[in-house]
């Protein structure tokens, strides 16, 4: 009986080592991925705002099931390098090179999210970039800042956007060092301002020369035309002898609800759902055009290789029904209804503005692809896949004139509304 007993013992032993332990649950897929770009080289303040930034930032994103990715690489905004991000962030600084511009406006017109801070704004020579500073932002040239450092009482001003819905009323920002601009945002019927410098806050700085006493300060705001954030903070009080921190731009925790809130919307994961696209690959649309109230047509109902692709009198005939495609990452073929295989193409694979679309049999070019990007009104622009431009209306030219691609400037000339047939 013992030996019984010892021998089940063993096989018992045998059974419970061999038998393999539960599978764990594979970690859930981030909602969405950001992307952070810094320099962190210039004012320790800023360079501190950075660093707190980097660590902050990794927490929340672990929190809210969001992934962050900090780097120095503005080139990657050259070379394609951001668009397996959602949103991109600039922490300290902005792009500098033709090319890091030119990528990152690229990404914006094509449906990209972004959200800056503080001096990622800051210039006085906003005609050197006038589409970033002057249309992008709204806000132009640097024009005052306050000293020293201070916390400022906020008024939440739009709480139907869902990056400002969980602010109160008022609330106490962090503190910071806080920038005016040149442009009176209020001015700029894209800029929509989230949050500004309530009154009760005057004066506002410890310098009685650098104080704000009056006036309207904008501190948070978006512009309608992208899916773009912009945060007058990040830069912390420092004793600049030593090197030490003051102060911790994430010590408000409305401001703080604004940043998740903020990123949650910026990458379609946010608390308000971003509205569906309503794109059927079954169905078949007119594309209006916002500016001018035209459709977008195939000249004389033709369907061979090169017909123009006009805008024309609304008439519902199938020279102005098109059917959206699907190819991937986003982008769709446009074919017209009496020659499905038939789509919008860009003349001669040409990426220079104006350049005439037309009819061409599909052959899976990128000049054959679009981006329907959707806009708060629920119209769209769409951007060429080999371009980064949008199809365009030439606007006030008469009616028959061809369709062009153009550098996307957010108009009415290429805000189309798509009208079931």
């Amino acid at each position: 009986m013992r030996r019984l007993a010892a021998r089940l013992l063993i096989l018992l032993a045998m059974l419970m080592a061999t038998t393999a332990a539960p599978a764990q649950a594979a970690p859930a897929a981030p909602a969405f991925k950001v992307i952070a770009f810094y320099n962190g080289t210039w004012d320790p303040a800023h360079i501190d705002f950075v660093k707190e930034a980097n660590e902050w930032f990794p927490r929340a994103a672990a929190e809210n099931n969001f992934s962050y990715t900090a780097t120095t690489n503005w080139e990657l905004l050259a070379n394609g390098g951001v668009n397996d991000y959602q949103v991109v962030l600039f922490l300290d600084d902005a792009p500098k090179s033709a090319a890091q511009r030119a990528g990152f406006e690229r990404f914006m017109r094509a449906g990209g999210a972004w959200m800056g801070f503080h001096v990622s704004a800051f210039t006085t020579n906003a005609g050197g970039w006038p589409w970033y500073y002057n249309q992008f932002l709204g806000s132009g040239n640097f024009r005052s800042n306050t000293w020293g450092p201070t916390t400022a009482v906020l008024r939440t001003e739009n709480p139907t956007h869902p990056a400002a819905a969980g602010l109160p009323a008022t609330w106490t920002s962090s503190v910071s060092e806080w920038y005016s601009w040149a442009n009176d945002l209020r001015t700029n019927p894209s800029i929509k301002i989230l949050a500004s410098v309530d009154p009760v806050s005057f004066p506002l700085g410890t310098d009685p020369n650098q104080s704000w006493y009056s006036g309207y300060y904008p501190i948070l705001w978006t512009n309608s035309q992208y899916k773009m954030l912009y945060a007058n903070f990040g830069h912390n009080a420092m004793d600049y002898a030593s090197g030490t921190r003051l102060s911790s731009t994430f010590a408000s925790p409305a401001q703080n609800r604004f940043l998740i809130d903020g990123l949650k919307w910026l990458g379609g994961a946010g608390g308000t759902p971003v509205p569906e696209d309503p794109i059927s690959e079954t169905s078949w649309y007119s594309l209006v055009n916002s500016g001018n109230g035209s459709c977008v047509d195939a000249r004389s109902a033709a369907t061979a290789n090169g017909t123009p692709v006009q805008h024309y009198t609304c008439n519902g005939t199938v020279a102005q029904q098109y059917q959206l495609r699907a190819t991937d990452s986003g982008y769709y073929r446009i074919g017209v209804r009496n020659s499905p295989q038939q789509v919008i193409d860009v003349t001669d694979v040409s990426t220079a503005d104006n350049a005439p679309l037309q009819l061409w049999s599909y052959g899976g070019g990128a000049n054959q692809q679009w981006k329907p990007v959707r806009e708060a009104s629920g119209r769209h622009h769409f951007v060429a896949r080999h371009s980064g431009k949008c199809l365009s209306v030439t606007a006030g030219a008469p009616i028959g004139t061809p369709l062009v691609q153009r550098v996307c400037d957010g108009s009415g000339a290429q805000s189309f509304q798509l009208t079931p047939q």
